[in-house]
């Protein structure tokens, strides 16, 4: 918390801190608006995948009252609020892929070409449309059929059954598993524990979905696995992100 006397000092004392700032609107927020123009110019633009996350410190800095304000040098996101927007593509067949991007743009760690994933709750294609994107070849499973857009696709293969009735011997070579299936997380977890056992070099990238108040036990259970972690993204709304990266 900081005390200012002017429009000038809350900038200079900012720019004491660090040079990136940016301005949450809270309150008094035209003074802040003044506060942020003598203040080095921020305004990022879409990010357009395959990208990295920005690396350039980002605080953010909000106004209590007309002479005092918070502000944080060291944030949880390099992102301003935390919001991470991308420059959008009109063809995948959903906004779902957006998750995937940011996802994959957080670990710094993506599928290339050569690379064999199988996706779970494929349907209706975003994910898979992002994985053939990238170069790698797709086994897409779900009850649900692909949009024929996509299912046509070079190195993408569709399997129309349920996903949790297969098992690592009928993929005995796998680089990366992804899920945006709609079932409970205890459910999600008890299919990955035979891959977790079996294929510890496998790449995970999984979504928990929720449904209502309550049940979020099972994500220390998600936690407790060596090497993983849970993350909620810009793009998860109401979900979490689970993913397991091997180290090279």
């Amino acid at each position: 918390m900081i005390t200012f006397h002017s429009i000038s000092d809350a900038a200079k004392k900012l720019r004491e801190l660090q040079k990136l700032w940016s301005f949450y609107p809270y309150n008094n927020i035209r003074r802040g608006m003044l506060i942020s123009e003598k203040l080095p110019y921020f305004s990022p633009k879409p990010l357009i995948f395959p990208c990295t996350s920005p690396q350039s410190p980002l605080g953010s800095w909000t106004l209590l009252n007309e002479t005092t304000l918070l502000a944080s040098s060291l944030c949880s996101s390099p992102f301003a609020q935390g919001e991470v927007h991308f420059q959008e593509s009109m063809i995948p067949p959903s906004r779902a892929y957006l998750k995937l991007w940011e996802a994959l743009m957080k670990i710094g760690q993506m599928p290339k070409a050569g690379d064999v994933c199988l996706e779970v709750g494929a349907s209706p294609g975003s994910w898979t449309w992002v994985l053939q994107q990238l170069g790698a070849s797709v086994t897409a499973v779900d009850r649900a059929k692909l949009e024929p857009s996509i299912s046509s696709l070079p190195n993408v293969t569709f399997m129309k059954k349920d996903a949790f009735s297969l098992g690592p011997k009928d993929f005995p070579k796998l680089d990366w598993i992804f899920s945006d299936v709609i079932c409970y997380p205890e459910k999600l977890l008890s299919w990955l524990r035979q891959w977790l056992d079996i294929q510890a070099d496998v790449n995970f990238v999984c979504t928990l979905k929720f449904q209502g108040e309550g049940g979020l036990e099972v994500v220390k259970e998600f936690e407790k696995i060596a090497g993983s972690h849970v993350t909620h993204l810009f793009h998860n709304k109401h979900e979490l992100t689970w993913f397991k990266i091997k180290t090279s």
